[in-house]
């Protein structure tokens, strides 16, 4: 964002010392702050206005108030900020938590930490992060960016543009994010501030108790502030636990694929849904102890030989890193002849099912991921005379996601033991918040014993992903003296960003003869598993801890349990394609995805000035235009046969060479804006804004080729394709607002907007065979099977069909079943995106009020965004086609706090309704059924204490109602997920001098 100063009029120059802060204005790189004090160079004819002005910045919450509000009434078009309480020191301890205090923004958490941000219904990949105006690449293979990986310590303020402007990347449909960095020329001297915390969180049970976080901020000039020098850096390490509980996918059963059941084994509630059935394909249970370590740092150069020109060289650097291990225990579900009895809701949910057939396991994983982000920018700043002024800005940047960062494997990896020796599972969720889930094992218990425990197979996954962008912008800035019209001044720009992703996966495939059979109960000695109790487990919810079902489960070492694999499972053992590896590159080479996109982008921008009837006006006027071009190649791996290798599991074979599949798509977009601000009177102003913003099409869905599923277990046949010739989703917005400034640090607003979205994408899912793809499921030999079970009076389950399979040798002697050329196709569900030619809308009112009791100390703050639209997602509507809002959701924040005599207390209290995360589920069927967030609501505090001037003691607490995370898909009872973290306090000190 470039902060230049306009031209002054008397009037600009009045507001200015009258507001007592710096006019913010747009700019590629360069932040203007005003310092304690400084010189303000007489601006009108008569020098009316005194040539030096002393500023007093007022510190700590009032002052961040009272800059967020001055940038928020001088700005052209509707923009939020948030500003730094004094240097070092930002609202929050994560930078999205302090944006959801922004009317309008809510934000998703990962670990429990604000993450990624929705604004007014638009989801993460809908929003634009810039940093000092520059477009910053992506998390990994995304264009959405963690916010959780960088650090505020050098933050001096969070911009939020909700409307558009010609001179802003493009990128931004639901908003921009401009994160300012530290300048040291704008606040000369030296200045400096350095904190030490101590982290305790509540949930954690492996790690430290008490994790450390450092950081420091220093900033100095030299040689009458012709040089200035400023870093910034942050150390944080926490340790922490979540619980979870899981189901990674529901499954429509229609009418006929129900089994005839006995009456007394069939509960059917159904009015609202009467030819539909859904159940849980698994339910599983985790507990994840996780280690995050995440280091900031930013290093600043600048250089002011004369006073109209300045050059500033910067460096920022983060890297994250999370370390998660994992125990879980859980159940696996097929259907059909499987299901032996079932209560179905109004719904036609599963609250209650018994089901034969599969196995129930005991997991471990492993898994260390890296975040590596590196921004290195160039920018001068040239005011060539009084009327123009010029910028060149200049980065390159990467973000690099990397899960090969555990030194034993060099991936993530997950093994699964338990049994198959079992007579039937039970879930049910009739009562409480979490499912319950019993196991009717062989032994005649609901508890299987360790020396029962076997092998079912292990695998290991590597998935790097990198997004780079190099961008050049050049602006230019007219300040009009020449002509005697309103016209204030004229902005300019060309930009060139150039942005590659690049992200492949390695898969080892299913490893160790899964599936049980042969058994090899011998490798795992009864001491290798040790019981638990699930006292303590979720038991912030309703059904949680001790009275769970099931009450224990075991755990086992990770390591241990590969090396007796290794041992063991040797291809003389299980043969040479089912032999244990922990290479993730075992199955073939990884399929590489590339895709990359130029734009270049010109736009011009106007601002005028003048009165109406004694009404002061401002008018932006904008238009930018912009040229994309996106090749895309893909070394995509191409199948030749699916073997069953196991009663649940089902592998696809690939040809051993990749195939390199090239792709180009390319279009322009003209993007006008219109901003009219006017001072009604002098505590209230109006505003209007009309233009256009686009969003471009998720980068996964632009890679050419054809993918396919490598375990395609019956009712998740699936494969996906990309399309490069995708157009992004464009936006025509309209924003009208009116806000109340009635005292020093308090306001109120109302604001409308409405969002008209054509070019939505679809996800348009056919049904597709391949020659040379045939299918064993209900093939002559599968239809034998059941027809044999049956008549021997025996339950025909895929578990019973599969060892019918080995007894009467269709499987070879490593258990693994091939297809035979009399075997009908599969029947594969190819999902494609493509552009909708309809237009969708998202409207909404936003209300904000804040405001500070005179000298008492008191103040408050609060807003709500209530958003509605034609987008929604419709549970009972069972098609693919189903495109609705990710995140679209009601929100509001209410914060109150107490400052004075060097004692600050802040409570905040955020909330969002339920919204949908995502359309389709892990292991959910064809239907496309939604995930859904359900509505939650944390509250944080914090209090600081001033020692003296130079030093200050704090507290800070994070979610200390012990709020909780849970999901579900098309309705509540259809449980996806429930998390528990638990509330964490900080305890630490800062000095400042």
């Amino acid at each position: 964002m470039k902060n230049t100063t306009f031209k002054k009029t008397q009037l600009a120059t009045s507001m200015a010392l009258l507001l007592g802060s710096t006019l913010a204005f747009s700019t590629s790189a360069q932040e203007v702050e005003r310092p304690e004090t400084q010189t303000s160079e007489t601006a009108a004819s008569d020098n009316s206005v005194p040539s030096e002005v002393e500023v007093i910045q007022v510190s700590g919450i009032r002052g961040s108030m009272i800059r967020s509000m001055d940038l928020k009434r001088s700005s052209s078009g509707v923009v939020d900020a948030i500003s730094a309480e004094e240097l070092g020191k930002f609202p929050d301890t994560n930078l999205a938590e302090s944006l959801q205090r922004i009317t309008g923004v809510t934000i998703s958490r990962s670990n429990g930490e604000g993450s990624q941000i929705t604004v007014r219904g638009f989801g993460p990949e809908f929003n634009l992060v810039t940093l000092n105006g520059r477009q910053m690449p992506g998390t990994g293979f995304t264009r959405s960016f963690n916010l959780e990986n960088l650090s505020s310590e050098g933050v001096s303020t969070l911009e939020l543009h909700k409307t558009a402007r010609a001179e802003n990347p493009s990128g931004g449909l639901g908003a921009t994010v401009n994160i300012i960095t530290m300048k040291p020329l704008s606040r000369p001297g030296q200045q400096a501030s350095f904190s030490a915390k101590g982290i305790y969180d509540t949930s954690n049970v492996e790690g430290d108790d008490v994790t450390p976080e450092i950081a420091g901020v220093y900033s100095n000039t030299f040689v009458d502030d012709m040089f200035g020098f400023g870093v910034s850096f942050s150390h944080q390490e926490r340790d922490f636990q979540q619980q979870a509980a899981s189901v990674q996918g529901w499954v429509l059963q229609e009418n006929a694929d129900l089994p005839d059941l006995d009456a007394a084994n069939v509960v059917d509630n159904r009015t609202n849904i009467t030819d539909a059935a859904f159940f849980a394909k698994d339910m599983n249970y985790s507990i994840n102890d996780i280690q995050r370590e995440r280091s900031n740092g930013q290093v600043t150069f600048q250089f002011r030989p004369v006073d109209n020109f300045t050059a500033t060289v910067d460096y920022t650097a983060t890297r994250a890193t999370t370390g998660t291990n994992t125990v879980g225990w859980g159940i696996w579900n097929n259907f059909g002849s499987n299901i032996n009895a079932y209560e179905l809701d109004a719904n036609g949910t599963a609250i209650y099912a018994d089901i034969s057939g599969d196995d129930a396991s005991f997991t471990a994983s492993r898994n260390t991921t890296r975040v590596d982000a590196r921004s290195l920018g160039v920018n001068l700043d040239w005011e060539l005379n009084d009327d123009w002024f010029f910028t060149l800005d200049y980065h390159d940047s990467y973000n690099e996601t990397d899960n090969g960062y555990d030194e034993g494997l060099g991936s993530a990896g997950q093994i699964i033991l338990g049994s198959d020796q079992l007579i039937s599972k039970v879930y049910d969720y009739r009562e409480g918040e979490i499912p319950q889930v019993y196991v009717n094992w062989n032994n005649g218990t609901n508890e299987i014993n360790p020396g029962e425990i076997d092998s079912n197979f292990s695998q290991f996954i590597y998935s790097p992903g990198r997004s780079d962008i190099e961008q050049l912008q050049l602006d230019g800035t007219w300040f009009n003296s020449a002509f005697d019209i309103p016209l204030v001044k004229i902005d300019f720009g060309y930009a060139r960003t150039e942005q590659t992703l690049t992200g492949f996966t390695a898969w080892s495939g299913l490893r160790g003869g899964p599936g049980f059979s042969p058994s090899y109960t011998e490798i795992f000695p009864d001491d290798m598993f040790v019981r638990n109790d699930t006292s303590g487990f979720l038991d912030a919810f309703s059904g949680g801890g001790a009275s769970m079902n099931p009450g224990y489960y075991y755990t086992f070492d990770f390591d241990e349990a590969v090396a007796r694999q290794l041992a063991y499972l040797t291809a003389d053992v299980v043969g040479e394609s089912n032999a244990y590896s922990i290479d993730p590159y075992f199955s073939g080479d990884p399929s590489v995805s590339n895709v990359e996109e130029t734009t270049d982008s010109i736009y011009v921008q106007s601002e005028w000035e003048f009165e109406v009837s004694d009404y002061y006006v401002q008018v932006n006027a904008g238009l930018r235009y912009e040229e994309t071009e996106v090749p895309s190649a893909a070394e995509v791996r191409v199948p030749t046969q699916v073997n069953w290798v196991a009663a649940s599991e089902w592998i696809t074979q690939f040809e051993a060479d990749l195939q390199l599949q090239d792709f180009t798509g390319e279009y322009d977009v003209l993007l006008p804006m219109l901003d009219i601000k006017v001072d009604v009177t002098d505590d209230v102003v109006a505003r209007f804004s009309w233009g256009k913003s686009i969003t471009r099409a998720p980068i996964g869905l632009l890679q050419g080729g054809r993918s396919f599923s490598g375990s395609p277990k019956i009712g998740s046949r699936t494969a996906t394709e990309g399309n490069t010739s995708l157009l992004p989703y464009e936006s025509t917005n309209l924003d009208l607002s009116f806000e109340w400034y009635y005292d020093e640090a308090s306001y109120a607003s109302v604001g409308l907007f409405r969002k008209s979205v054509k070019n939505y994408i679809s996800y348009s899912a056919s049904e597709e065979t391949f020659e040379g793809l045939n299918d064993i499921y209900q093939g002559p030999r599968w239809n034998e099977a059941v027809s044999a079970l049956e008549a021997a009076g025996v339950q025909a389950t895929d578990s019973a069909i599969y060892g019918y399979f080995v007894d009467n040798g269709y499987a070879d002697a490593d258990g693994v079943v091939t297809p035979n050329a009399d075997d009908p196709l599969i029947t594969w569900r190819v999902t494609k995106p493509r552009n909708l030619s309809d237009t969708r809308t998202v409207e909404g009112i936003e209300l904000a009020v804040q405001h500070t009791f005179g000298d008492t100390g008191f103040g408050v703050g609060a807003n709500a965004t209530l958003v509605d639209g034609d987008v929604k997602y419709d549970p009972y509507d069972l098609s693919s086609e189903q495109n609705p809002l990710v995140g679209i959701s009601d929100s509001a924040n209410f914060q109150v706090f107490y400052e004075k005599e060097g004692l600050s207390v802040k409570v905040t209290y955020a909330w969002r309704s339920d919204y949908i995360v995502g359309i389709g589920q892990d292991q959910g069927s064809a239907d496309n059924p939604a995930t859904q967030f359900d509505t939650y609501g944390q509250v944080d505090a914090s209090v600081n204490y001033d020692v003296n001037e130079n030093l200050t003691v704090f507290l800070e607490g994070v979610n200390i109602n012990d709020e909780t995370e849970q999901g579900y898909g098309r309705f509540e009872e259809q449980f996806l997920f429930a998390r528990q973290y638990g509330p964490r306090y900080t305890l630490g000190a800062r000095y400042t001098f």
